[in-house]
């Protein structure tokens, strides 16, 4: 089992910039692919980045966030500059014991609880 632990969230103006981190326990996740997942209020859970033995990003943020990991401490980062209103939401953060990132809810195993971002305009 790993358990994912979220944090960094918070309200920030748009244009802004916010470093999320999720910390994996209870196993070494370093073979695992991670994934950071938003949703918003009504909408449905939805893609941002994920890094494995390849790194992937949704359209609307490349070139705007960065994915990475410290797997000497277990930790994923989310980068995410130049925030926009539209980035409003819950952050999660995934894992799957495939080592292959792909942009697809179903293939993580492993979920954290969330970190909110507020992005006012």
């Amino acid at each position: 089992q790993v358990q994912l632990v979220e944090s960094g969230g918070g309200l920030v103006q748009a244009g802004g910039s916010l470093r999320l981190s999720c910390a994996a326990s209870g196993r070494t996740f370093s073979n695992y692919a991670v994934a950071w997942f938003r949703q918003a209020p009504g909408k449905e859970r939805e893609f941002v980045a994920g890094r494995g033995t390849n790194t992937i990003y949704a359209d609307s943020v490349k070139g705007r966030f960065t994915i990475s990991r410290d797997n000497i401490k277990n930790t994923v980062y989310l980068q995410a500059n130049s925030l926009k209103p539209e980035g409003t939401g819950v952050y999660y953060c995934a894992a799957a014991t495939a080592g292959w990132a792909l942009p697809s809810s179903a293939l993580y195993d492993y979920w954290g609880q969330g970190t909110q971002v507020t992005v006012s305009s």
